[in-house]
């Protein structure tokens, strides 16, 4: 006589097998997507140790240093892609995959807030002898540049924010909802089978959103490095970056009267990720030394299609920041 239970068995059999071979397809799959784009955009930099983080980053030209801190998701490419060539001819210029981003890792139990963001910035400042350089930061970058400049404001001169977070949103956009897992095993089961392989699916979609009403730049995937986001421990911390903004974001945006540094913002009015009515205006209002630049019609990412109209803030900003000679306070 046949038992219920063994009735049961042999009828989830198939489907435990079923669930079994998605769940192998899946992380074979995301190896070997992971594994094409380590080989199209190799770590081209150089690696620092700080403590239990393992910082990738590159350097370029001579001068004062000005130090570029990518966005959500971004990596160094970024900006080395788009602005090195532009000033290295009078400046020196680093720009660092912050950690868990790009090729840097970050320990286990980091949580990824901006304070703990900042606080390894900072100590990255001071390991590479960087005097006081000029800070550029770029979307989810600015919210940790503006924590650098209320946590160390003598390790700085000044900010330059591209298209910058600053302000905690009531509601998170449907456009990241899909990243917003708070369980660190479940992201790193996400991570491991379905967000790689989905991300590659829906890259295009992706790209119009943050890019719009812009096209994405024809040389985005290798040339700036998007490549490098199709691997299991990138965008992990990226889904860990994004669930931490709500740790201590609304506390920093209420301290920003206390920036006393020049700080320059730019921001695109048609800009689809952040709104500049929410995310740049109330700035000005509350930092002193404050330039604000409102372009018509751009969006998200003015360094890739505005990269002459950024390197004219970058200068600007930087002859105010550095009007004091390097080894001196303001």
């Amino acid at each position: 006589m046949v038992t219920i239970p063994l009735i049961l068995f042999w009828l989830g059999t198939p489907a435990l097998l079923a669930v079994a071979f998605i769940v192998g397809y899946l992380v074979l799959a995301t190896r070997r997507i992971a594994s094409e784009a380590e080989r199209a955009v190799p770590a081209t930099g150089r690696f620092l140790e700080l403590g239990r983080h393992r910082i990738h980053y590159v350097e370029q030209g001579q001068g004062r240093p000005i130090l570029f801190i990518h966005g959500l998701g971004g990596q160094l490419h970024h900006f080395r892609h788009t602005l090195f060539s532009h000033l290295d001819g009078d400046f020196r210029l680093v720009a660092l995959d912050r950690p868990g981003s790009g090729y840097s890792a970050r320990p286990a139990d980091f949580q990824g807030s901006l304070t703990e963001q900042a606080e390894v910035i900072a100590h990255f400042i001071e390991a590479l002898g960087l005097e006081k350089p000029l800070v550029v930061g770029h979307s989810f970058g600015g919210a940790v540049a503006l924590t650098l400049a209320l946590a160390h404001p003598q390790a700085i001169s000044g900010l330059v924010l591209l298209s910058p977070l600053t302000h905690l949103e009531d509601h998170l956009r449907p456009e990241f909802r899909s990243l917003y897992v708070r369980s660190s095993l479940l992201r790193h089961v996400l991570a491991q089978t379905i967000w790689v392989p989905a991300t590659l699916k829906f890259a295009q979609r992706t790209l119009a959103f943050v890019f719009g009403p812009q096209e994405p730049t024809e040389d985005y995937a290798t040339g700036a490095g998007g490549l490098v986001g199709l691997r299991p421990r990138h965008i992990y911390a990226t889904s860990a970056d994004l669930v931490a903004i709500e740790r201590d974001l609304g506390a920093i945006e209420a301290r920003y009267e206390e920036i006393t540094l020049p700080v320059g913002l730019l921001f695109g009015t048609a800009d689809r990720v952040l709104d500049p009515d929410m995310h740049g205006k109330p700035l000005a209002g509350r930092i002193g030394n404050f330039d604000m630049e409102l372009v018509a019609g751009l969006g998200h990412m003015p360094q890739f299609i505005e990269p002459r109209r950024v390197e004219a803030m970058i200068r600007r900003i930087a002859e105010r920041s550095f009007a004091t000679p390097a080894g001196t306070t303001h």
